[in-house]
């Protein structure tokens, strides 16, 4: 309403002031108020760059009014500016990063008051009343006031005065933690340029990359921060910040107090013990480890448990498929699932309590698994998701530690689409970087990644699969914490700016540059407007003004992209636009040229690592770290054996520290080691070799000395003895030194020295003391590590002067050699011998289990003069305890102290002296120990006792071997040799040498001093084809350096067009091969070996006779090669009968062709194709026969065979004048073994012995023999042939005729027999041999008894029958069969009815027969008989029977 005001926002609608508040700090705040305010446009233009300004905000509008007591608004205040300037400078950024910080203070302040905005300011005085112009004066006033500050701010704005030294906003804050917990300092450091921010504990510097395990340094937004980890009591310490730039250095400290323990609850304070603890541990990839403790908590409180935590290299452990763990309460256990090297490092089981904590670690080693083929790299390890976008992810890994047999030419990158199992090689080209961005992923997808290496023999196993990666822009993430506060103030808009184009991005920089790809990051515009922003990239090739955008149909959310498909070697800049609903943006400035390349250097090779002992197993390693390496992902250690060259990975995951302890070596063995960088550009240069190392435990302070007592007393000085320490420390035991104290009842003084240089023995004489006093002594031994502890105080003792008489405790009791079965024990005699010396010694031993002074046996009976005894007979496995009691003239005295227990065990691995003769004859001992620790050394002795006559024996040591020498081996050596080692669990061994023993080594010696090459086969010879002859021989063995000298009569011979000759040394053959044996080659032939000092000698004689028929033989030989070389006959013309007993003349030939003539001719006449007995003629497979069938004596004659064609002839003749002996021998033998054996029959007459055969000839001798004589024929016995049956027919055979039958066929030399033994047990067939008439005439009323006699086998069965009819046994008919032969019938009081046929019928299985006979009754009263020609006939055969007869039973 006030026209003044209307008119000055109509003049000044160009100028205008905004109000800010900003809180920068509690020292700076700066209000503004607008007098007169013309918003139109809301831009202000500061040379060419304009900033959008917000609109005022709502909340601040109560404050731009002044009004009077009504609450009128009565005008405008105007806005006061009081900052300090000197806060505002330490609030910008240095100039190092340039706009990329540039506070928003710093430009509101600069477009406030810049010159046009003064010189737009005109102010018209008008008439006001009195009130409004006391309070414009009074704003002109405070306005003036502002200005001159203005004008001091502008004369700063000059970047040269805006520089100014570092400040500390926010100073380090001093705390107090418990120990194992992480603290972590924090500051903000303002300055110009930018400070560079170091921090120091105790002043001394704290290097985080080395120890990242230990320190974590950050640096954002001008905010600094320390992380310490496992605080410790170590980590107790005042810590510092330092700034510097160069307006100079301000620091600002901070105290950190770490208190060793949590206050006790309840009262109650735990106490945790760690027991049963895991070891290092060494696992292969794919197996399963577990590591567990046993964890003690006392007291045991009811239903608390500790928290148990387990740490990998400082990192917790959470449960995953990989990690499992388990509390059951006592024992705490981590299970690795199938271990890869990612599981290798320093595990730690950290236990906490209300009371404190106890922790335990141990390194896990992860050991490649076994190549599928050789020679192929191992898996890399590692593999990481980085910069995952929408449509692409950066995969990283790390380098494997083996390459395999050639190094890695690349790697290749697969995925897989969570939920399938479908593995998809992402590059065809195999990628050296070990950065690789995986592109044509789709957005929202979830994936997993994995590497495998490729080297020339192959590639490697996959990796193990990466974390589970989305593909989707950065922007569409869930945010994540907020930035901490850095004093700068971002400012939203509140109100709707929709329709503003976006200004340009800013600060375009390559963030990582590699062959495959290019990083580009940038700070997003500070004028966008309310709505989002997208980006498009555009890329420019050096040289050209042509920009090219990339990603035209795909804008990114995010202020970071990944360009790929850039030419290798090319150079390129790159730009940025923004872009939303109102339109495009200004590009942003350019990058600078970059040419496409790793922009990434190999790492330079570290330092010479230096090797220290650890333990027996392990070596501690040092060396110092690459120089300006980028992106270490850490250090790989190898180790080789001295005098190998195979090197060995000691770590397969790299580790960041340049400490490293190599666990697992061979103990005693000599190693080297190496080490290399590693990055994503790949390996450095190894390092250069370490010192050798030897893989022994490192040297400590001894144990303590044991059984400190009492061997002598006199009145002013006591002689003591004690045990040396168990363990000496890993060094010889220098000395020792001896306290002493006096007790007097209860109370003890003050322990006092007795010796100020140490004493090389076991036995002190303490001096100077006090009669009747009681004293108590401890010992301490010396090694070059230092002193040890001192020994138990034994029980107090009397100075005052013994009175035995008897001598006392031997000492140095200690036993070698313990074995399953026996060991040795030894001593030394007593330091008091009593009133006599000392004339031997007994050995007792006892089992250990037996409790107190029983159970002791003496070892021996007769005192033994010397000071050691071998005890065998023990049992294995069972403890021992053994003494010493010395004896003299006056008695025994007391036993020493008590040896033992020992258990009666053979160690593992324990090794014996064995007794060697070398080539060179030279008799030793040789000994050898695996065991060897640093000070170790073999100690021989003779009868263990120390050697000191080496005349005798050359004693030898290198490493763990040691060789005894005989200088000249006589029967001065015999005697027992042993050899201890020193610094070790007793090991030690012996070796008897016994005359007999000394005896056989000197001739083995001889043996090797002169050798003599044994020969498996002497000199032989034999004939080749050609009549070549071949001399060898073959040696047992030899070396490659034995040579053959070959010999005839004494004169060298050499190889040449007569000889050759030929050395298998591999076998040991040797030959020589003769074209010929002439008349000259009679003679010796020898061979002469040499093989370094062994010789050896083999010769052949050929002479007289038998060098002449080897000569024929030879020439033989040859002359049959010559007749080979055309058709020849392989077997020359023979005979053979066929089994149809056809003579066969057969050949074969060889060596023949088509043209090749084949002639057949019998008495030099040629059989013709059209002869008869050309059809005999044939030919099968080089075989020519010709079949004369049965031999006759019209085939003989002379048979000759033909070969010939333009190559050579050959003949074969074959004489058939007169048959030959071999071929009838032949043509009968055959017939003879083809008789089958004997076989028999029956017949009507008797028995027949019979023989087939194939064919019979009538020159053939048969003849038959019974009981080996010769059988005669006769009228009963008849031999014959007919056909091909010989035979022998025996006729009515008796029991005379059993027994053995031989038939007798001459086959021209011994003949063949067939043997048939007759028994009378067979197959038989039942026959009526004799006894019946044919016709009986028999008065009526007379009785009739026949018998008649029956044969066969088996027995045969007998019947009578009347006119066919069978008759039984009854009262008138009696029929008996009696002794298997006889058959009788007897009819009593014969009747006219009994006259008919009768017949005695016999039968068994093999046949049947009857013997029939006629009976005629007669009355000579009542009728006469009228005889008929054929009745006449029948009675005067039965009268020629009975005159036969010889019984009157038969007549009747």
């Amino acid at each position: 309403s006030d026209p003044i005001l209307s008119q000055e926002k109509t003049h000044h609608r160009h100028c205008s002031f905004v109000a800010f508040s900003l809180a920068l700090s509690p020292l700076l705040v700066i209000t503004a108020v607008v007098v007169s305010v013309s918003l139109k446009s809301g831009l202000e233009t500061v040379g060419e760059e304009v900033v959008r300004l917000s609109a005022l905000p709502k909340r601040l509008q109560c404050t731009c009014t002044a009004m009077d007591t009504e609450k009128d608004v009565i005008g405008y205040v105007v806005p006061l500016f009081r900052a300090n300037h000197d806060v505002v400078r330490g609030l910008v950024d240095s100039q190092d990063e340039g706009p990329a910080e540039e506070g928003i203070q710093y430009v509101a302040m600069r477009n406030l008051f810049t010159r046009e905005a003064c010189e737009a300011l005109e102010v018209k005085v008008e008439k006001k009343s009195y009130s409004r112009h006391v309070r414009e004066s009074a704003e002109r006033v405070e306005f003036s006031k502002t200005m001159e500050e203005w004008s001091e701010f502008r004369k700063k704005m000059n970047p040269d005065s805006l520089t100014h030294p570092p400040e500390f906003i926010v100073k380090p804050r001093g705390q107090t933690v418990w120990e194992g917990k992480t603290v972590k300092l924090h500051c903000t450091v303002a300055g110009w340029p930018k400070p560079r921010i170091t921090w120091y504990k105790n002043n001394v510097l704290v290097d985080a990359k080395t120890h990242p395990e230990k320190y974590t340094t950050e640096s954002n937004y001008n905010m600094h921060s320390l992380e310490i980890k496992n605080c410790d009591f170590f980590d107790t310490a005042q810590y510092h910040a330092s700034a510097l730039n160069v307006k100079g250095e301000v620091s600002s400290m901070a105290t950190i107090v770490v208190k060793n323990g949590y206050s006790s609850e309840h009262g109650v304070t735990f106490n945790t013990t760690i027991i049963d603890k895991f070891e290092v541990a060494f696992g292969h990839e794919g197996e399963t480890m577990s590591l567990g403790a046993t964890v003690i908590v006392y007291p045991t409180v009811k239903k608390y448990q500790p928290d148990v935590v387990w740490y990998r290299d400082s990192v917790p452990l959470k449960t995953s498929k990989w990690v499992h763990t388990h509390w059951s309460g006592k024992r705490a256990t981590l299970t690795l699932v199938h271990l890869n090297k990612e599981d290798e490092g320093m595990y730690t089981l950290r236990v906490n309590t209300k009371s404190g904590f106890d922790s335990y670690s141990a390194y896990v080693f992860v050991r490649d698994a076994e190549a599928d083929v050789e020679g192929v790299p191992v898996a890399p390890l590692d593999v990481r998701c980085l910069d995952a976008n929408k449509d692409y992810v950066v995969v990283t890994w790390k380098q494997p530690a083996v390459e395999g047999s050639s190094s890695i030419l690349g790697y290749f990158i697969d995925r897989c689409e969570v939920g399938s199992y479908h593995w998809a090689q992402c590059n065809d080209v195999p990628v050296k970087y070990a950065r690789y961005p995986v592109t044509g992923l789709e957005e929202g997808k979830s994936y997993q990644f994995r590497v495998r290496a490729l080297n020339k023999a192959g590639v490697s196993r996959p990796s193990r699969v990466s974390e589970t990666v989305v593909a989707m822009d950065p922007s569409d993430r869930a945010p994540g914490p907020l930035a901490p506060w850095t004093g700068m103030i971002r400012f939203t808009e509140e109100d709707s700016t929709a329709g503003v184009v976006p200004g340009e991005p800013s600060d375009v920089v390559v963030t990582e540059a590699t062959k495959s790809y290019v990083v580009l990051a940038w700070k997003p515009p500070m004028q966008r407007g309310n709505e989002g922003v997208l980006y498009y990239i555009e890329k420019c090739i050096s040289g050209t003004n042509t920009w090219q955008r990339v990603n035209t149909g795909m804008p990114v959310k995010s202020p970071r992209f990944a360009l790929f498909d850039l030419a290798e070697g090319n150079s390129y800049s790159f730009r940025v636009r923004c872009c939303n609903s109102a339109g495009i943006s200004e590009a942003s400035q350019p990058t600078g040229a970059m040419t496409v390349g790793d922009m990434m250097d190999l790492p330079s090779a570290p330092g010479v690592p230096v090797a220290t002992r650890n333990t027996s197993t392990s070596v501690v390693l040092h060396w110092a770290g690459s120089k300006e390496v980028k992106h270490l992902a850490g250090y790989y250690i190898d180790c080789s054996v001295v005098g190998t060259s195979e090197w060995m990975p000691c770590n397969n995951k790299p580790v960041k520290q340049t400490r490293f302890v190599c666990h697992g070596l061979n103990a005693g063995a000599n190693y080297v080691f190496r080490v290399k960088a590693v990055n994503a550009a790949g390996y450095s240069q190894c390092s250069a070799e370490s010192e050798a190392v030897v893989v022994l435990a490192a040297v400590a302070r001894p144990g303590k000395p044991s059984s400190v007592r009492l061997v002598e007393a006199l009145k002013d000085h006591m002689v003591i003895t004690w045990d040396a320490p168990a363990h000496d420390g890993g060094a010889d035991i220098r000395g020792y030194f001896i306290d002493y104290r006096t007790v007097k009842g209860s109370v003890t003084g003050k322990w006092h020295e007795l010796n100020q240089k140490a004493v090389t023995t076991n036995t002190y004489k303490a001096e100077n003391l006090k009669e009747n006093v009681f004293y108590q002594f401890q010992v301490r031994a010396m090694n070059m590590a230092g002193v040890s502890k001192g020994s138990v105080p034994g029980a107090p003792l009397e100075c005052k002067e013994w009175t035995l008489t008897v001598p006392g405790v031997p000492v140095g009791v200690h036993a070698q050699e313990v074995r399953d079965t026996s060991l040795v024990v030894l001593w030394e005699s007593p330091v008091f011998d009593g009133r006599t010396p000392v004339t031997g010694f007994y050995l007792d031993l006892k089992d250990a289990s037996v409790a107190g002074d029983q159970g002791w046996k003496a070892v021996h009976e007769k005192a033994t003069k010397k000071k050691f005894m071998k005890v065998t007979g023990l049992e294995s496995g069972t403890s021992y305890v053994f003494r010493v009691r010395a004896q003299n003239l006056a008695g025994v005295g007391k036993p020493s102290a008590n040896l033992g227990p020992i258990l009666a065990q053979t160690r593992p691995g324990t090794k014996e002296i064995i007794v060697d003769v070398d080539d060179d004859g030279i008799i030793s001992m040789i000994f050898e120990c695996s065991e060897m620790n640093e000070g170790s050394k073999f100690v021989w002795a003779k009868n263990y006792e120390t050697m000191t006559d080496t005349s005798r024996l050359t004693i030898v040591s290198e490493k763990g071997k040691t060789r005894a020498i005989f200088n000249s081996p006589s029967l001065e050596d015999l005697g027992t040799y042993s050899c201890a080692v020193t610094n070790t669990e007793g090991i030690s061994s012996s070796y008897t040498l016994t005359e007999e023993g000394l005896k056989r080594l000197l001739d083995l010696s001889h043996e090797h001093k002169f050798p003599v090459i044994p020969f498996k086969n002497e000199m032989s010879m034999e004939l080749l084809e050609k009549g070549c002859v071949r001399f060898w021989c073959q040696v047992e063995k030899c070396t490659s350096a034995c040579d053959v000298e070959y010999a005839f009569n004494d004169a060298i011979i050499t190889q040449g067009k007569k000889y050759t000759m030929k050395f298998d040394k591999s076998s040991g053959l040797i030959e020589m091969y003769m074209d010929s044996l002439e008349v000259t080659d009679e003679g010796t032939f020898t061979f002469k070996l040499v093989d370094g000092k062994a010789k050896g000698t083999t010769s052949l004689v050929l002479i007289g006779d038998e060098f002449r028929a080897l000569q024929k033989k030879s020439e033989f030989e040859h002359a049959e090669w010559v007749r080979k070389q055309g058709p020849h006959f392989v077997e020359y013309l023979g005979f053979t009968v066929t089994p149809e007993c056809n003579v066969l003349l057969k050949c074969k030939i060889g060596n023949t062709k088509a043209q090749t003539e084949i002639i057949w001719s019998k008495d030099s006449i040629e059989i013709t194709e059209d002869d008869e007995q050309a059809s005999q003629i044939k030919m099968t497979d080089g075989a020519l026969t010709f079949n004369i069938a049965k031999l006759s004596k019209k085939d003989a004659g002379i048979y000759e065979v033909f070969l010939r064609d333009e190559r050579g002839q050959d003949k074969s003749v074959f004489n058939l004048t007169d048959v030959p002996i071999v071929i009838l021998v032949m043509y009968f033998l055959l017939i003879a073994n083809s008789s089958t054996e004997i076989q028999v029959r029956s017949t009507e007459k008797g028995l027949i012995l019979y023989s087939n055969i194939i064919h019979y000839n009538e020159d053939l001798r048969v003849g038959w023999l019974y009981k080996d004589s010769k059988m005669a024929a006769s009228e009963r016995v008849k031999s014959g042939v007919t056909g091909e049956q010989l035979w022998l027919q025996i006729n009515e055979p008796t029991e005379k005729d059993k027994g053995k039958y031989t038939m007798d066929i001459f086959d021209g030399k011994d003949g063949v027999k067939r043997v048939f033994e007759l028994s009378g047990k067979g197959r038989y067939r039942a026959r009526v041999v004799g006894g019946l008439p044919d016709v009986v005439a028999i008065q009526e009323g007379k009785s009739l008894n026949l018998t008649g006699n029956v044969w066969g086998e088996p027995a045969p069965e007998v019947s009578w029958t009347k006119n066919d009819r069978q008759l039984v046994s009854d009262e008138r008919y009696k029929l008996k069969f009696e002794a298997g032969k006889f058959a009788s019938i007897i009819i009593t009081a014969v009747t006219r009815a009994d006259s008919g046929k009768y017949a005695l019928v016999v039968k068994n299985k093999y046949g049947t027969e009857a013997g029939e006979f006629t009976v005629s009754v007669y009355n000579p009263e009542e009728e006469e008989i009228e005889l008929t020609d054929e009745v006449e006939q029948e009675i005067h055969d039965s009268i020629s029977l009975i005159s036969g007869a010889s019984t009157q039973e038969q007549i009747r």
